[in-house]
C-alpha cells in the first residue's frame, strides 16, 4: 500500500480530476491523503460540480436548474458521485497545509486541475507546493498531472539545476485547441462571464493562446517536442479529441496519457480513469505487483 498525497486547490477543484483518481487509487490499495492551501477541506467548482450555471439562462435563478450545455461540459454521473463519496472520507476533511509537507510521508503525488481564475490561481500559485513538487521529483517518486495539475509541476524550479522539473520530460496538458474551445463555447453559453473558462487570459496585443497551459508547460520543457498531443495516425484521434467522448472505467479509447518513468500527465476530466489506472501502475511496478 503506497500513501498517496492529492493536492488540490482551496476552492474550484474539478471534481472529476480530484474524485476519479482518488476512487481508483483506493480501489487499488493505496492510501489517500489531501492537501490544500489553507489545511482546510477543498471545494469542487460548483459549475463542473452541477452543470448548473452553464447554460445560457444560467444566470436566471427560476431556470438555471434545467441543465442542457450543462449536462455535456460539467461532470458526468459516475464523477458527481465519487466526490459525493469522497466528502465523508475523514482525510478528505483533514488536509494537511501545503507549507507542512513533506516529501518522506508519501509515496505518490496527484496534482489534479481546475481553471475559475478566483479559485485556482492560489493553488497554481503556492510557492509552498512548487517545494514539495520539487522534492518529490527530486526523490524519485510517482508524480501524476492532469490537465491545470500540470501547470504546478512547470512551475517547480529546483534550485539544483534552476530548471523546472518537467525539463527534459515528456508531458501532456490541456491543450490550447482544447482551452480555445472551451473559452469560445463559453463566451457564448455564458456569455455574461465570458472569461470562466480561462485561468490567464492575454493581454491586448498578445497572441491568442500565449497565455494558455499548452503554451506555459511547453516553455519549461527541454524541447517543444516534448510537448505531446494526440497524434493524427492515433485511429481514435476523433473519440480523443472532439470533447465530446470521456474515458470511463472500462473504456480507454478516448483518453490520451503520457507516461515518462515515473512522471505520469494527462489533458482534461476526459483522461481522468486512464491516468489513475497508469499512475496506480507505476506504484505497483515499484513493488513488484501487477494491477488488475
Amino acid at each position: 500500500m503506497a500513501r498517496v498525497l492529492i493536492a488540490l486547490a482551496q476552492q474550484d477543484a474539478d471534481p472529476t480530476e480530484v474524485a476519479i483518481p482518488w476512487k481508483v487509487l483506493r480501489a487499488a490499495g493505496h492510501e489517500v491523503r489531501f492537501a490544500t492551501p489553507e489545511g482546510t477541506r477543498g471545494h469542487a467548482d460548483a459549475l463542473m460540480l452541477t452543470g448548473e450555471g452553464l447554460d445560457p439562462w444560467g444566470f436566471v435563478p427560476g431556470l438555471k436548474r434545467l441543465t442542457v450545455v450543462g449536462r455535456l461540459l460539467g461532470a458526468r454521473r459516475d464523477a458527481r458521485e465519487a466526490w459525493w463519496a469522497m466528502e465523508r472520507d475523514a482525510a478528505f476533511l483533514s488536509p494537511r497545509r501545503f507549507d507542512a509537507l513533506s516529501a518522506d510521508d508519501f509515496d505518490a503525488l496527484v496534482l489534479p486541475g481546475g481553471h475559475r481564475a478566483r479559485g485556482i490561481r492560489p493553488y497554481l500559485e503556492s510557492e509552498a507546493l512548487r517545494a514539495f513538487v520539487v522534492a518529490m521529483f527530486e526523490a524519485a517518486k510517482p508524480v501524476g498531472a492532469i490537465c491545470h495539475g500540470v501547470v504546478v509541476a512547470a512551475r517547480a524550479v529546483s534550485p539544483t539545476t534552476g530548471r523546472s522539473v518537467l525539463y527534459g520530460k515528456k508531458t501532456t496538458s490541456l491543450t490550447w485547441a482544447q482551452e480555445g474551445l472551451a473559452w469560445t463555447l463559453g463566451g457564448v453559453v455564458r456569455f455574461w462571464d465570458g472569461d470562466y473558462y480561462r485561468t490567464y487570459v492575454e493581454a491586448p496585443g498578445e497572441p491568442a493562446g500565449s497565455r494558455g497551459v499548452e503554451a506555459e508547460v511547453t516553455a519549461a520543457l527541454a524541447s517543444p517536442s516534448d510537448y505531446r498531443d494526440v497524434p493524427k495516425s492515433d485511429p481514435e484521434h476523433r473519440r480523443k479529441t472532439d470533447g465530446l467522448h470521456r474515458d470511463t472505467a472500462d473504456d480507454a479509447r478516448p483518453a490520451f496519457v503520457v507516461r515518462d518513468g515515473h512522471y505520469v500527465s494527462a489533458r482534461w476530466p476526459g483522461d481522468a480513469y486512464t491516468f489513475a489506472k497508469t499512475l496506480a501502475d507505476v506504484l505497483a511496478e515499484g513493488r513488484g505487483e501487477r494491477t488488475p
